[in-house]
């Protein structure tokens, strides 16, 4: 597997906290070292505005060298969602945690998923993927 993934769905979080870029900010700056992660750049938070009014909102998304971390809020529906994406695992509920402590939902949903079943982690296993592909289509299966 290439790693966790996890997508956190957030309702019922106080508006002031998910209309605020700064918060967003400093959450997304501090997060990677929560998480025994690597950050490679700032975080990059702006505020959207759309053509519907209360879909505005702040996002951010920090990137790490274990992929990246994002966030996009929707304070006037008390509504915010993360996506933390790791090559390597991590403490999903210390991520949780650290994610509720900031924005205090009064209840999230939360899925975790493993992706890159067949992600290649060495050139060897990538030529023996790639020579098994040949063969299959060769044989014509």
């Amino acid at each position: 597997m290439f790693g966790p993934h996890l997508i956190l769905e957030a309702y019922g979080c106080p508006a002031d906290l998910l209309g605020d870029m700064s918060a967003v900010s400093i959450m997304l700056d501090a997060y990677p070292d929560k998480l025994d992660m690597t950050k490679i750049m700032p975080p990059y938070v702006f505020r959207y505005q759309g053509t519907v009014p209360d879909d505005w909102g702040v996002s951010g998304v920090v990137l790490i060298a274990e992929s990246h971390i994002s966030i996009h809020t929707f304070p006037d529906k008390g509504f915010i969602t993360l996506d933390i994406f790791s090559c390597r695992d991590f403490d999903v509920d210390a991520a949780i945690e650290y994610f509720c402590s900031v924005f205090k939902p009064e209840r999230y949903d939360k899925e975790l998923i493993m992706r890159g079943r067949e992600f290649p982690r060495s050139a060897a296993r990538a030529g023996h993927i790639v020579e098994h592909e040949r063969l299959r289509l060769a044989s014509g299966v």
